[in-house]
């Protein structure tokens, strides 16, 4: 009798990383594998504040503790909460191994797929002696930069000498020392390259030349959309494009049960009231803060533009004590202008009445808004989002690059130009092509199809041997 395959998936703890991750496991367990999903305990009481905890799924759910007091920030102290994975993940997934090799009636390990940035995790799977599938969350390119973090140091580009850089036209410095990928901005480069001092400076390369340790790499992208790029990457490593991972329908899944926010699904029914193609969707993620004087100046560009919008505003996106805007514009938007705290964004970017999309330009984000044909206007917030930006509005020419400093009066223009404009019509035009490859891309014979059984067919290889 044939024992049924068991993976163990190891998220980072942040709403962008659980997300892929239950979409990869629920791809998995279409294939017949058992699942035990590991989420720190934060996570896992936020998802069952949400109403998302184990809705729709029949996985095994486990947890771990992150270490850090149930106050801390979390994901708006990014460096603190890696750190302290860093220092006391390994040893709490050794003893949740152990817990789980002792229950009789659980299938046998057959490979662990942790997230780039839980590397640590490979060292368990190699004690078990089955394969460690690194599972990087962001973009390809976004990748291939943390990947390329000793190239920029040899080159000098990073660390900035002094504070001064941020100012004096430095970030402006193009960068064209990486094969594969066009020339881009130093001020594309993830933010944590600014102060080698910083945690999160060392923590990326670490993370990043760990994946040299892994059994296989997966990506949640696909080559029609990152071709140049996956191919550098395939020369130094064993890594699969396989997504985009929301493509994959056959188990019948929802993503509500990857949700550590409570969607209000009210606004699905504001959208059937709307015309096609009239709204624009406002989602700046589960992480992205800005200041009181940033949320203000967002509300009265689009009040401005006359256009209709949804907003995603979560209570804690203001550096404020609460997210608040202005009554008067509250006022003024009544009627065209519908707010809510969370939305199921999928099923927002795939309404008809939806025909843009200003984000913070996160790659789950990209890749949805790419996958419903919604053309972007991209404002970044920190990582690898700031190269998104540049790959959307440059290399893919599919949405606009708003400038760092929030001023209404480019909402307003921008706006007006995606939804309304013919370089609007343009983007939307590239976009749905791009959608109709990424649709390709995870069909029978698709590149992401065929890089998946590739997938399938080593793990099994590797337990065997």
């Amino acid at each position: 009798m044939v024992k049924r395959r068991h993976a163990l998936m190891l998220p980072y703890p942040a709403q962008g990383h659980v997300k892929p991750m239950m979409q990869l496991s629920k791809i998995l367990a279409a294939r017949g594998y058992y699942i035990t999903f590991v989420n720190t305990d934060y996570i896992h009481d936020r998802m069952v504040k949400s109403g998302s905890a184990h809705s729709g799924v029949d996985f095994r759910f486990e947890t771990i503790s992150d270490e850090l007091p149930p106050e801390h920030g979390r994901t708006h102290q990014i460096d603190e909460l890696s750190e302290s994975l860093v220092d006391n993940g390994p040893a709490q997934l050794e003893n949740l191994v152990e817990k789980l090799k002792a229950l009789p009636d659980l299938p046998p390990f057959t490979c662990i797929v942790y997230d780039g940035c839980m590397s640590w995790a490979q060292k368990t799977a190699t004690r078990l002696d089955i394969p460690g599938v690194s599972f990087w969350t962001p973009s390809a390119c976004g990748f291939y930069i943390y990947l390329s973090w000793p190239l920029l140091k040899e080159m000098g580009y990073i660390p900035l000498k002094d504070k001064s850089y941020l100012t004096n036209g430095y970030m402006e410095e193009e960068i064209s020392c990486i094969p594969g990928m066009p020339p881009f901005r130093m001020k594309d480069v993830p933010n944590f390259c600014h102060d080698a001092t910083n945690y999160m400076f060392k923590f990326v390369e670490t993370q990043g030349q760990a994946a040299f340790s892994a059994d296989s790499i997966i990506l949640n992208t696909f080559d029609e959309l990152e071709g140049p790029v996956m191919k550098e990457l395939q020369e130094r490593l064993p890594v699969y494009s396989i997504g985009p991972l929301l493509l994959e329908q056959k188990n019948g899944f929802s993503d509500s049960s990857a949700n550590i926010w409570a969607a209000e699904p009210s606004c699905l029914q504001w959208l059937d009231e709307q015309e096609p193609g009239s709204v624009v969707y406002v989602c700046f993620g589960s992480i992205t803060v800005m200041s009181d004087e940033e949320l203000v100046e967002f509300a009265w560009g689009l009040e401005a533009s006359k256009q209709s919008f949804l907003w995603v505003i979560r209570p804690d996106i203001s550096h404020g004590a609460s997210a608040k805007l202005p009554v008067e514009f509250v006022e003024k938007v009544k009627g065209r202008g519908f707010f809510v705290s969370w939305a199921p964004q999928m099923e927002v970017l795939s309404h008809p009445s939806v025909g843009g999309f200003l984000t913070h330009s996160g790659w789950n984000s990209t890749i949805e808004a790419i996958c419903a044909g919604v053309p972007m206007i991209c404002w970044p917030f920190f990582a690898e989002q700031q190269l998104n930006r540049t790959y959307v509005s440059q290399v893919w020419k599919i949405g606009m690059a708003m400038k760092d400093v929030v001023e209404r009066g480019e909402v307003e223009e921008m706006v007006k130009r995606l939804m309304s404009g013919k370089e609007g019509e343009e983007m939307r035009t590239r976009i749905c092509e791009l959608r109709d490859a990424s649709i390709r891309a995870m069909k029978e014979g698709g590149s992401s199809y065929n890089n998946l059984e590739k997938l399938f067919v080593e793990i099994e290889e590797e337990n065997r041997s």
